[in-house]
């Protein structure tokens, strides 16, 4: 039996037992220690932010991003329909509910014309606010998705918002050290947000960050990840907060993780390049695409599978690569077809459900070894004899 190629794991191999050793030598393992301050200062430089407040998820930072953004209870936010279920979960949250936008055909995010195309055709501006014809909603935000490690076209996304007075809360969850026209991912609208969950590019085991230029919603974030206490001495709180924020530990290994932040994002494109190579030659396999506006970290390496072509549905290789212990993943299913979100709107949605069905991520773990890889290529053009 063959050792088992897991899909996306840590890559250990810095300063991540220095770190924590401190933590625990100094007894600083809560949120409260020094490490906290050290990686939102880091994550700040790295992306060109003013203001980074660190939190224990992801999922975390895009609820406060979406409260300090003005989001509020029956306003409606866009938001792209492939992707994973938090970034609904924390327009939810909110009180707020998510409207979902289709995905382009060649990169898979968020479809630029479709969110210009809804705006206006299906929504009016009344009293200075855009409200949604169908719901009486109004709609206050957008939040793109930046998928797979590959940045959305925001530039034509933001003008909109601009036009209209919405907001733009940047879902990077997925995709740090990528760049849009050579801008990092996580600073191209008012406030954006990473993960550090453990099978990204830079993990801390867990959580994550909001980011933004304005010393006022980092100043409330801040607040309302440690429980809204409005003193220093005393258990007083001026309103409803969150434990939210990052501990010191998590703090440590994901400072440690962002000083191979550049490293990292070079061993995933070489991945991805050696992929490309192995596949794209393969009858029935599309490999993912790169926009020319795009640098593309390729958090998960992803193909669609064409049943016809290939022999095998994405689902039937899964199954074969797993019998061969290559662990492997579909993408995730439309949002707008899940149980809690089936009452809400979703527009034109076109191409998420045909990724949803031919799409399959495959192993590429930062430490990804070449014969490993090959094994998987060789796997995969196995399956067609």
């Amino acid at each position: 039996m063959t050792d088992m190629i897991p899909l996306a794991i840590p890559n250990i191999r810095g300063n991540e037992l220095k770190y924590l050793t401190e933590c625990i030598e100094t007894n600083w393992v809560s949120y409260a220690g020094p490490f906290v301050g050290r990686f939102e200062q880091a994550l700040a430089d790295l992306t060109g932010a003013q203001h980074a407040v660190v939190t224990n998820s992801g999922t975390a930072a895009l609820h406060i991003a979406l409260i300090v953004a003005g989001v509020r209870p029956d306003d409606e936010v866009l938001v792209s329909d492939l992707t994973f279920i938090a970034s609904a979960n924390a327009i939810r949250y909110t009180g707020a509910q998510p409207v979902f936008i289709d995905v382009t055909r060649d990169t898979w995010q968020m479809d630029p014309q479709k969110v210009a195309d809804f705006i206006e055709r299906e929504c009016v501006v009344s009293h200075g606010r855009l409200i949604n014809r169908a719901t009486q909603r109004p709609i206050t935000a957008i939040m793109p998705v930046h998928v797979l490690g590959h940045p959305v076209d925001l530039e034509p996304i933001v003008g909109l918002a601009q036009q209209y007075d919405l907001r733009v809360i940047e879902d990077a969850s997925e995709s740090i050290g990528a760049r849009y026209k050579d801008r990092m991912v996580g600073h191209l609208a008012e406030v954006g947000c990473f993960s550090f969950n453990g099978n990204k590019v830079v993990t801390a085991g867990g959580g994550g960050v909001l980011l933004t230029d304005r010393a006022d919603w980092a100043k409330r974030a801040k607040h309302l990840t440690t429980q809204a206490k409005s003193s220093a001495d005393e258990y007083e709180h001026d309103e409803i907060g969150f434990n939210y924020r990052l501990t010191n530990l998590q703090a440590a290994f994901g400072l440690a993780q962002l000083e191979c932040l550049v490293d990292n994002v070079a061993n995933k494109r070489a991945i991805a390049a050696r992929y490309d190579a192995g596949l794209r030659d393969a009858d029935g396999i599309t490999t993912p695409c790169q926009a020319p506006y795009a640098t593309s970290t390729y958090w998960l390496y992803t193909i669609m599978i064409d049943e016809a072509k290939f022999g095998m549905s994405s689902r039937a290789l899964m199954r074969y690569l797993k019998e061969h212990n290559i662990q492997s993943r579909p993408l995730w299913a439309p949002i707008h077809e899940q149980p809690p979100y089936r009452h809400c709107q979703a527009y034109r949605i076109e191409i998420t459900p045909q990724l949803y069905r031919d799409g399959l991520s495959l192993p590429c773990s930062v430490g990804l070894s070449q014969s490993d890889q090959q094994r998987v290529i060789d796997t995969i053009r196995g399956s067609q004899r």
